[in-house]
């Protein structure tokens, strides 16, 4: 009985200290969110801030920030006379609202040009004939490559050759007819 009660003791003194060990583990100062450190890269116009709650962390960065800078201006009208009946000069003035983009450009309003001069909805244009001649070049192929290929490969001699070239073939038919598509359903 003496190696059971030894047993049993040990396994409860274990119980019992793990049991200590968990409530010191559940028990412990949580007040302090802990959140990563982040370096956040830094220039003139950056900005960024951090909250830290209980439930989780939220960064919002900006990397340019402000995006749009303005400039106002403000002129006066001045009116002189000389002399009763003598000419009246009028010296007008305007208000002027200039806002400019970050190179320093002043904004005409508008489109706004990239580095090489193309608008946005040219760029967009050019992006999206771009993918519809290699959508449309990818389907010529296929489609030649199932119908006429098997066709012309048998010619003696000279069958490898020409399905290559009807595959050549059908790939730029297709690509074309791709642009032609890209443009009616891109509005370009």
């Amino acid at each position: 009985m003496n190696a059971i009660k030894t047993a049993a003791i040990t396994a409860g003194s274990l119980f019992a200290i793990a049991h200590i060990g968990l409530l010191g583990y559940v028990i412990k100062d949580n007040s302090i969110p802990e959140f990563p450190s982040i370096q956040f890269p830094q220039g003139d116009y950056s900005s960024f801030s951090v909250e830290a709650t209980k439930d989780g962390y939220k960064v919002e960065y900006r990397a340019n920030d402000p995006t749009i800078l303005e400039s106002n201006r403000s002129l006066q009208l001045h009116k002189d006379r000389r002399g009763f009946f003598g000419p009246t000069t009028e010296n007008r003035s305007e208000y002027r609202h200039d806002q400019f983009t970050m190179d320093g450009t002043r904004n005409l309003g508008g489109a706004v040009l990239d580095g090489e001069g193309k608008s946005a909805k040219e760029v967009e244009c050019i992006v999206a004939d771009a993918g519809a001649r290699s959508q449309g070049a990818m389907a010529g192929t296929a489609i030649s490559a199932g119908v006429v290929v098997p066709a012309v490969a048998s010619i003696p001699y000279v069958g490898w050759l020409v399905s290559g070239w009807a595959l050549l073939l059908g790939q730029k038919a297709g690509s074309e007819l791709g642009s032609q598509v890209g443009e009616v359903f891109n509005d370009c």
